[in-house]
């Protein structure tokens, strides 16, 4: 396992600088710009204009040019995100194929002269709307599913326990799916961030309606890690958002920790098939190089259909004719049916009923079935836990159900 401790790449003063002049702002204030006319909003702009009663900023902002870098971030597994850190407390967050991002800490200016395409997240962040739902278990892990108040996903859709019962609760409100959002809620709500999922882009004219209202929209890409502690390891940006890096840090390091033994043990030689059937009959698996055939492969065994390459995207999925599925994977020792768009399954018959080739496969006829649960794939932080469920069903003949999380056997 790759760097059990932090490190950073320290340019200058290091991180220590960094957090010393970010210790040292405090109060509040939240960016406001043009376009918000249905609803007055109080908070301060990101020029250092205040609302009434509110103290005043400690001083203007320094020009952008006259600051660099004093440490960066450096990652183990995630490609699809950057963290620099600057002297006056700031960080610069820069997300491949979705833009750069300033957090300014509580009431320290914003820098002058900032170029258009870096976007300005005000600290603290109080008021998320969150239409990303694969973030959704990283502030779970935080302990800050508080500082989501509006959700594109309403309570029904939720597998996430501190998600649903928030919503239950009206802690947290159903405030529209991404691509069709309740503005005049949001903007009554004083939405702070809208985090979205790179479906945004489906909807250009909802994140451009967003970003008018005075609403920074920060779009992540943690789908589109293809190592799934790549993916876990978001949690460490989402640490500086909220201003929990040591917290964040300490979760991802026990969560990798916790896989290292598996890492360790021998490959176990297996075979397996991880797929859904579709509503036409059509069989949906992963390509080679997406992260559940990396579990698999981490977790001792070898992903069937090998081969299956193009370009990775979001999803990296294919669909397969039952026939070819047949001839690449009726050999596999075990196979594994993915819950989460047709719904779990208990038994065999349940199975059969979507194709009856299934029969003649060697790991139905010896009893090797399993089917995972509807919550893995909002649970992000549960892929360790994953990893070692694929291990046991691998290395032994009658895994202890009660040591499996995500993961049950058809009976």
């Amino acid at each position: 396992m790759r760097g059990r401790s932090r490190r950073l790449t320290v340019l200058g003063v290091g991180l220590a600088a960094f957090l010393a002049f970010g210790g040292g702002c405090g109060g509040s204030g939240k960016n406001v710009t043009e376009g918000a006319d249905a609803v007055s909003l109080s908070q301060a702009d990101g020029t250092g204009t205040q609302a009434d009663g509110a103290e005043p900023q400690a001083a203007e902002g320094e020009d952008w040019s006259a600051l660099s870098p004093v440490g960066s971030m450096e990652l183990d597994y995630a490609e699809q995100f950057s963290v620099d850190y600057y002297e006056n407390g700031c960080a610069l967050v820069k997300i491949s194929g979705s833009g750069s991002y300033l957090t300014v800490p509580e009431n320290c200016p914003v820098p002058e002269n900032l170029p258009e395409e870096i976007t300005v997240i005000r600290q603290p962040l109080d008021h998320i709307y969150l239409a990303a739902t694969s973030a959704m278990d990283l502030f779970a892990g935080l302990d800050s599913v508080d500082r989501i108040t509006l959700s594109g996903t309403d309570a029904s859709g939720w597998y996430i326990q501190e998600a649903r019962e928030a919503m239950e609760t009206g802690r947290m409100a159903y405030a529209g799916k991404y691509n069709a959002p309740d503005y005049e809620r949001i903007l009554a709500e004083g939405c702070d961030l809208a985090l979205e999922s790179t479906m945004i882009f489906h909807s250009p004219e909802v994140k451009e309606q967003l970003e008018r209202l005075g609403i920074p929209v920060l779009v992540e890409r943690s789908s589109y890690e293809s190592h799934p502690l790549g993916r876990m390891e978001w949690i460490r940006l989402y640490g500086v958002l909220l201003g929990k890096e040591e917290e964040a840090e300490r979760i991802f390091r026990e969560k990798t920790a916790a896989v290292e033994e598996v890492l360790k043990a021998e490959k176990t030689g297996k075979t397996a098939a991880f797929f859904y059937i579709t509503g036409t009959g059509s069989v949906n698996v992963r390509k080679s190089g997406d992260y559940v055939a990396k579990m698999i492969e981490m977790a001792g065994g070898t992903y069937v259909p090998a081969g299956l390459g193009g370009e990775e995207n979001a999803l990296s999925t294919t669909n397969m004719q039952m026939e070819a599925f047949y001839a690449e994977s009726k050999d596999a020792d075990v196979i594994i049916y993915n819950s989460t768009i047709e719904g779990e399954l208990d038994s065999f018959d349940q199975l059969l009923e979507k194709s009856s080739l299934l029969e003649d496969f060697r790991a139905v006829k010896e009893g090797n079935v399993w089917c995972t649960g509807k919550n893995l794939f909002q649970e992000t932080l549960g892929l360790g836990e994953m990893i070692q469920d694929l291990h046991l069903v691998f290395a032994e003949e009658n895994p202890d159900p009660a040591q499996l999380t995500y993961l049950h056997r058809l009976e």
